[in-house]
């Protein structure tokens, strides 16, 4: 027996569009599905999964999802076997694909549970997104906004990546200054991989790691029985670097006696092991780190002056993170990803609550305590966003730093407005998905859209 439509159209008794309907529908989606039995064996395909996999639909259809979607968590975190065992929906996982042609290719994947008539449970549907164009616009993003290892999207460390590549060719000595956990180390990573000495090591010291006698045996080594315990000869870090960059981090804990055979060392391009009286020409660039006001080392004598001109030839300042706090939205999504590809974990991003609390820190420890900050935070998150609770004591409104922080109102609408745009592009423009993202009320992102344009901060 058949019923009519609302349309005309003949349908089942019961209602229920045909087998054949439904996979008119499946493949007019710009989504890719495909469904499985309890086996978790493929029992549709639609066009779009197709298009996305590269993987026919007669080819899909009787085998094992996984033989078929070769996905990153098909081996231990796969998102349909999760629902299947706890009921439990997965929305918009990003995991990462490997089509037919042999290609990786992100997607966002979903998943449900696959119901009967009588609501009994018979296996699972997964919808998928493919997320090449999102991902090469992440890309073109950051990239605009990154130097070998470093992000910013401040205009002073513009200036400095603007600089680096004439910094770079040249065989000067460069002194890089800055705090603690700006990023000294990986300033002179660039500098060395934009270098013609590209090809050779890198190598680093930490002057202030180490004691005066065992600094200067890791920096010039030593031949054996140079002094007790010197079973043998040893090459030093001079040596170790030939041909490439020698790294001197806080160049300005060095002591007044050691400087001195540093000083001949960039002055002559010579030294020699301790104990030994045979010259070695040390064919490295330097590259130097200080936190300290060298300057002010110098007038009180605990600095030698003709170091400092030695040192002092090209200085490259890094401004402290505090004094650029639009890097903080952009390095915190940052570290947010790179935890999630180490830990192979779906941490969406960071809410908005949680992000004002960042903003608003003062960051005495730089760009390192950020780091610090996002890993405790992505401990504790087990899904969705990053919440306040799950960040350190330290960043609540009652900590000093907290307190002592510039509200920098502008850069946090503005980190706000780029977190509520990256979510919408990821739901393609769905309100209340991208709101569910974000883990707040679709209300609540309106109204920030709404103050975000009044402000001209679209």
């Amino acid at each position: 027996m058949r019923t009519q439509g609302r349309d005309g159209q003949g349908l089942p008794a019961h209602g229920l569009p045909r087998p054949s309907d439904v996979k008119t529908i499946l493949d007019s989606i710009n989504d890719g599905v495909f469904t499985v039995d309890g086996k978790f064996t493929v029992t549709s395909f639609n066009r779009a999964a197709e298009a996305i996999t590269g993987v026919d639909v007669r080819e899909a259809v009787g085998r094992p999802c996984c033989e078929v979607f070769k996905a990153d968590i098909c081996e231990g975190n796969c998102a349909l076997k999760q629902t299947i065992a706890t009921s439990r929906p997965v929305t918009n996982k990003r995991v990462h694909i490997l089509t037919a042609a042999g290609s990786r290719v992100p997607i966002s994947v979903s998943t449900a549970l696959l119901r009967d008539g009588k609501g009994r449970v018979i296996g699972g549907v997964e919808t998928f997104r493919d997320l090449s164009l999102v991902e090469q616009l992440r890309k073109e993003v950051e990239g605009r906004h990154a130097f070998g290892d470093m992000l910013s999207a401040s205009q002073k460390m513009r200036e400095v990546f603007d600089v680096l590549p004439l910094v770079a060719e040249g065989e000067s000595t460069v002194l890089i200054r800055g705090e603690s956990g700006t990023g000294k180390e990986l300033l002179a990573r660039a500098i060395h991989g934009l270098s013609p000495r590209a090809k050779g090591p890198l190598v680093s010291v930490n002057c202030g790691a180490l004691p005066d006698t065992l600094l200067e045996s890791e920096l010039f080594g030593h031949v054996e029985g140079a002094f007790t315990g010197a079973s043998r000869s040893r090459q030093g870090r001079l040596e170790a670097a030939r041909g490439g960059t020698l790294f001197l981090d806080e160049v300005g804990d060095v002591s007044p006696a050691l400087q001195v055979r540093l000083l001949r060392v960039l002055q002559e391009r010579t030294f020699e092991r301790l104990g030994s009286n045979q010259t070695v020409r040390a064919d490295v660039r330097f590259v130097a780190a200080t936190h300290k006001d060298l300057e002010e080392e110098v007038r009180e004598g605990r600095f030698r002056e003709d170091l400092y001109y030695r040192l002092n030839v090209v200085q490259i300042a890094i401004p402290p993170l505090r004094d650029r706090p639009e890097d903080v939205p952009l390095l915190a999504r940052h570290f947010v990803d790179r935890l999630n590809r180490l830990h192979g974990r779906d941490i969406q991003g960071i809410s908005p609550e949680a992000m004002e609390l960042l903003m608003r820190h003062a960051w005495p420890g730089n760009v390192r305590e950020l780091e610090n900050a996002i890993e405790h935070a992505f401990v504790l998150c087990r899904r969705g966003v990053i919440l306040p609770e799950y960040l350190p004591a330290s960043l609540s409104p009652a900590s000093p730093a907290h307190a002592e922080a510039p509200p920098a109102a502008k850069d946090l609408r503005q980190a706000e407005l780029s977190m509520i745009y990256s979510a919408l592009e990821r739901n393609r423009g769905n309100r209340s998905a991208a709101a569910r993202d974000l883990g707040i009320h679709k209300t609540t992102l309106w109204r920030k859209l709404k103050r975000g344009a009044h402000a001209g901060l679209d």
